[in-house]
């Protein structure tokens, strides 16, 4: 079967025993090099995506996506619940209210956020029920000011179902200092655990007991929580629907709250992901050096193709090719052992725990004890592009060093 010229010797090149062996070894140590950071990578960023997975469903599944306030409180949240579920991105609706303070039990105090919530309407915008570790939502009864609190707070404080504690919070006066405190006793009806830090700054109660201490009439909420289908798209969303209901109305989401959290993370992985493309460049670099002695190696028979009338441009493509079947196969070969890592991390983190007896991650000291990996076809497009691009690159100055060879003077001592 016809081959260019170029393509033949440059892959007949890269099969052949060489007389150096020492720039076999180098061009094998490249082609590593490059799998290593290929699969490093992969494997990196899988995890990674699957920390920021796996607390975007904690954090985002507790706090509303978005909210629907105006300048007085509602009185029909239900209307407003309606407007906004015939947008197609909103997928449910319920009333909310929060407000902050501090807990006291036992001569110890603690800074919360109390949101106040409808039990029945609760996990149609969250995942609560689904992490109640001891009571239940069902047991917020209006009037009877019961508390749901997180695990970490129920743990500093010594606090089981059945036990009350005080609720302090801020209220402005006419008194000479402008504030005053209000306490109100509560009732622990249940604890919960989404393994992360609002376990500890998070508690809910009735919503109707939170108008009560936010001095509303009988079924005002301060806002609507919505939950979306896509909740990236909750900036947007949230303005539409609250210039759509009228200029009294404000929308709120969760990029206020807990936007910085996310960004950081973001930012964290992409710094990651350019410290870890530092190894693929290094293994790119020793192409170029496998390349050059690999062209001082062959300089007769550069000169002898050259005689025969192979062009300055064909002697170049031979070394890109042969520098090139080193970036494809590495890049190749550490693309399928990254994404085969990152599908079974989880599992090998696991068979070591067991092996070694140790845990790697501890419930008690990380929000989950788990290593999960989100692996996703984008990550993986872009790692084996970016290497496989760096490779070719490097091949350009070594075999542009080649074409250069003069015949005459590269046989003179032959």
């Amino acid at each position: 079967m016809f081959r260019p010229l170029s393509l033949f010797i440059g892959l007949r090149y890269t099969r052949a025993k060489r007389r150096n062996h020492f720039i076999s070894f180098i061009s094998m140590t490249s082609m590593i090099g490059l799998a290593l950071g290929v699969l490093a990578m992969i494997l990196v960023l899988s995890v990674m995506n699957g920390f920021q997975k796996e607390m975007s469903s904690r954090i985002l599944g507790m706090v509303p996506h978005a909210t629907l306030s105006a300048e007085q409180p509602l009185d029909d949240w239900q209307a407003v619940a309606a407007a906004a579920l015939k947008h197609p991105q909103v997928i449910a609706a319920a009333p909310f209210s929060e407000l902050e303070g501090m807990l006291s039990y036992k001569g110890t105090m603690q800074p919360i956020q109390i949101n106040g919530v409808d039990p029945q309407q609760e996990p149609k915008v969250s995942i609560i029920t689904e992490h109640m570790v001891a009571g239940r939502l069902d047991d917020l009864v209006a009037g009877e000011f019961g508390i749901v609190i997180g695990e970490i707070t129920a743990r500093r404080f010594g606090l089981q179902v059945g036990d009350k504690l005080a609720l302090i919070i801020p209220e402005l006066s006419s008194m000479p200092g402008g504030i005053t405190p209000r306490m109100q006793r509560l009732n622990v009806v249940g604890v919960f655990k989404v393994g992360a830090e609002l376990d500890s700054s998070l508690a809910l109660i009735h919503v109707a007991d939170a108008g009560n201490l936010q001095h509303l009439q009988p079924g005002q909420v301060q806002s609507v929580r919505l939950a979306l289908q896509d909740l990236y798209q909750a900036p947007q969303v949230s303005a539409a629907l609250a210039a759509q209901l009228g200029a009294s109305y404000r929308a709120n989401d969760w990029t206020h709250s807990q936007g910085s959290l996310f960004g950081a993370m973001q930012m964290e992985k992409t710094m990651i992901g350019l410290l870890l493309l530092l190894i693929v460049a290094v293994a790119a670099f020793n192409i170029i050096a496998t390349l050059i002695m690999v062209v001082a190696d062959k300089g007769a028979d550069i000169a002898i193709l050259r005689t025969l009338g192979a062009t300055p441009g064909q002697v170049m493509a031979v070394f890109m090719v042969q520098g090139t079947v080193i970036g494809v196969v590495g890049t190749l070969v550490g693309g399928v052992l990254g994404v085969l890592a990152a599908l079974n991390v989880s599992a090998l983190v696991g068979w070591l725990e067991q092996a070694s007896g140790q845990q790697v991650l501890s419930s008690d000291v990380y929000f989950i004890n788990n290593l999960p990996a989100d692996l996703q076809a984008l990550d993986v497009l872009l790692i084996c592009g970016a290497a496989f691009t760096l490779s070719f690159l490097a091949t350009l100055y070594p075999s542009w060093r080649a074409a250069q060879i003069q015949p005459a003077e590269a046989l003179r001592y032959e």
